[in-house]
């Protein structure tokens, strides 16, 4: 076996030996590091210990074939000499040293911003990660890919408007680096020009203020720490006469050159799966290392992650080059848009923010017609239909996709006015009251610490227990066809405009009104060339127009503010405050607007008294349990009620309890 390995190493400087007329594939891979047992040599459950293996794979797209061909750009990408697309990336992924031990699944977890590390798992799966996302940049810490550069057939370059939006600047900041928005990483789109004539910079002090242009001598494309305005000349770096003002917004639009080919990072993808999955050597004659040892693919994605394997599944890479299906299971999780990868000059890593694409694409799994924007019927599974290719699925989300992320079109559809069928091969299920992938759990009436940049307290409620019972149903359903819990979220009845009044939002003394806190849909308008149903094409027009504001519908609450339908877990439950899916940015520019991804909370009072003294009327934690073993006794009966839904497993509801128990909820005073 070690003989094997050292071969796949060397393989890093073998020369290709390829075939004419192959299909779009992994040519090579190169395990150049193994770590043998790995974890610390711990065991896990039935698959004993295991090894991480990671390293590079290499391979090439034909532009020509249909399977590639719509991938944005892929036309103008260079060729090598058999007319092929080359790119490379990172992969990394741990299995059972003791291959027998392995239950034949690999666990494919779509990276988010070239995050992640394999982890090890009881049931014996594979785990996989790889590089995807071609605008970040490469770091021995990340999972990345290299794609090219598109280029004219003449060798000029391929240009486009492109805009980014700067906020929350530090304080006497004279300079900033374009690219460094959070969550974003805009490390690729460079101005054609330096010539600010040629491009606008906007400045406006309040989100209700207008906004004002700079004039063109009061801002360079430069670098201004070490030299005085205009500084020094720099393409990557943006600097103001004078310095930015921290408290208001600046958006800057440029004429961009030299677009990624960024939908490479799809096909990368579904090679590298179905390489691991159907292969038996690659072209140097290397063997797969997984090789005759896996029966199933399932992927999970979150966030950024979850919109990738949406976008992946709708624009058909879930069938590979020889039609077969690549992932049989998908868990899209916390993720209620499309990604804003396939599209000239596109940038992956965007988070519903203004002016950000990401909700112009089919957003529903059946065909829905979308006649508020005026597209066609179509459905996210239509590529996968017509090929047998489609997966099966699970889609997970919490409160704040609903307030941030604009769930409520996928299920309601643009206009809301009906709910959307959810296809059989679909289950979706909504976890009540949470914040961005859910909180830290735990059992405690001391309230967490705001979140930064938030006013309220950080949203304590979890989703991991329930994401941990729900990808062992997925598994089932996939390897043993074994029928999963129903689907649980919220129809049109059990939604409403995210006002106080029309939610049922109680009123907590010195609590923020949800009004107006919503983030809303934006029909944009980016210009004829952009495919908007396939998120695809070209933007032309930026920033975009805005051809209207869609309806934006939000979870019904019950008396104590809390979310209702869905999947609650064991806190909310048995509940200890009012767990919020929104919260209030402290300060800057966005001052008492949504704070992003961050969920609030808004504490019980301890006594009736408290309670009384406050105006609350919430039931205190005396009123609600009486005692600390009636509050242990309400948390055993929520976990034993989702243990027997197949919620929660049977260990974490062991666990669970026994927190309560050792918990300070009216635990009586030594």
């Amino acid at each position: 076996m070690a003989g094997m390995w050292n071969r796949i190493a060397l393989a890093a400087t073998a020369i290709l030996i390829c075939a004419p007329g192959v299909q779009a594939r992994v040519t090579r891979i190169v395990v150049e590091h193994r770590e043998s047992p790995a974890f610390g040599g711990q065991a896990f459950g039935k698959a004993g210990q295991y090894e991480v293996l990671s390293g590079h794979f290499f391979g090439e797209i034909d532009p020509k074939d249909a399977h590639n061909s719509i991938i944005m750009d892929i036309q103008f990408a260079p060729r090598n000499a058999r007319g092929m697309v080359e790119y490379s990336a990172t992969f990394a992924l741990s299995k059972p040293i003791d291959m027998a031990k392995s239950n034949g699944v690999l666990y494919y977890s779509v990276s988010n911003r070239g995050r992640g590390a394999p982890v090890a798992s009881d049931d014996g799966r594979v785990n996989l990660l790889s590089g995807w996302q071609g605008d970040l940049p490469q770091r021995p810490d990340a999972q990345t890919i290299v794609v090219p550069v598109a280029h004219k057939s003449d060798g000029s370059p391929l240009t486009g408007p492109v805009l980014e939006r700067l906020i929350d600047i530090a304080p006497n900041t004279t300079t900033l680096d374009l690219g460094v928005t959070p969550y974003v990483g805009l490390t690729y789109q460079r101005p054609l020009t330096l010539d600010t004539t040629k491009a606008t910079l906007t400045r406006r002090a309040s989100p209700n203020a207008p906004a004002a242009a700079l004039p063109s001598g009061d801002w360079a494309f430069a670098d201004c720490t070490a030299k005085p305005f205009p500084g020094a000349p720099d393409p990557s770096k943006l600097c103001v006469k004078g310095g930015f003002d921290p408290a208001s917004e600046y958006v800057v639009v440029f004429t961009a050159k030299d677009p990624l080919v960024l939908g490479i990072g799809f096909a990368a993808t579904r090679d590298l799966n179905s390489f691991l999955r159907y292969g038996a050597q690659d072209e140097t004659g290397m063997p797969n290392p997984l090789a005759k040892q896996l029966k199933w693919a399932i992927s999970r994605g979150d966030s950024q992650s979850g919109n990738f394997i949406r976008t992946y599944i709708h624009l058909g890479f879930n069938q590979d080059e020889a039609g077969r299906i690549v992932w049989d299971g998908a868990n899209p999780h916390i993720a209620a848009r499309q990604l804003a990868l396939n599209f000239r000059f596109a940038v992956a890593g965007g988070y519903a923010a203004g002016y950000q694409p990401g909700s112009e694409g089919v957003l529903w799994w059946s065909d829905y017609a979308d006649r508020t924007r005026r597209r066609p019927t179509a459905g996210l599974l239509d590529r996968c239909h017509a090929t047998n290719t489609c997966p099966k699925i699970f889609e997970t989300f919490g409160a704040l996709e609903f307030w941030f992320l604009r769930e409520s079109p996928d299920l309601v559809g643009t206009d809301a006015k009906s709910d959307i069928p959810v296809p059989p091969n679909v289950r979706r299920y909504f976890f009540p009251g949470t914040t961005h992938g859910g909180g830290r759990g735990g059992f405690s009436t001391a309230a967490p610490r705001p979140p930064n940049g938030c006013v309220l307290p950080a949203n304590p409620n979890p989703e991991s227990d329930t994401m941990k019972a729900l990808t062992e149903a997925l598994i089932d359903w996939v390897t043993k066809g074994t029928e999963p819990p129903p689907s649980r979220y919220p129809r049109l009845g059990e939604l409403a405009p995210a006002t106080r009044t029309a939610m049922g939002f109680p009123n907590i003394p010195g609590a923020p009104s949800p009004d107006g806190l919503v983030n809303p849909v934006y029909d944009y308008d980016f210009g004829p060339d952009f495919n908007y149903n396939d998120q695809s094409g070209l933007i032309t027009r930026q920033p975009p127009a805005v051809k209207q504001v869609l309806p934006t519908l939000v979870p019904k609450v019950d008396a104590d503010g809390n979310d209702v339908a869905g999947v609650p877990s064991v806190l909310r439950q048995a509940p200890l405050g009012t767990y919020l899916g929104w919260n209030i940015t402290a300060g800057g520019f966005d001052k008492g607007k949504i704070c992003t991804l961050n969920g609030g909370y808004l504490p019980f009072a301890k006594t009736k008294g408290e309670r009384t003294a406050s105006g609350d009327r919430r039931p205190s934690l005396e009123e609600r349990y009486g005692t600390h073993k009636a509050y242990v006794e309400a948390v055993k009966a929520a976990a034993e009620k989702a243990v027997a839904e197949r919620f929660l497993l049977r260990a974490d509801a062991d666990r669970l309890i026994a927190e309560a128990a050792a918990s300070d909820v009216l635990a009586e005073r030594p």
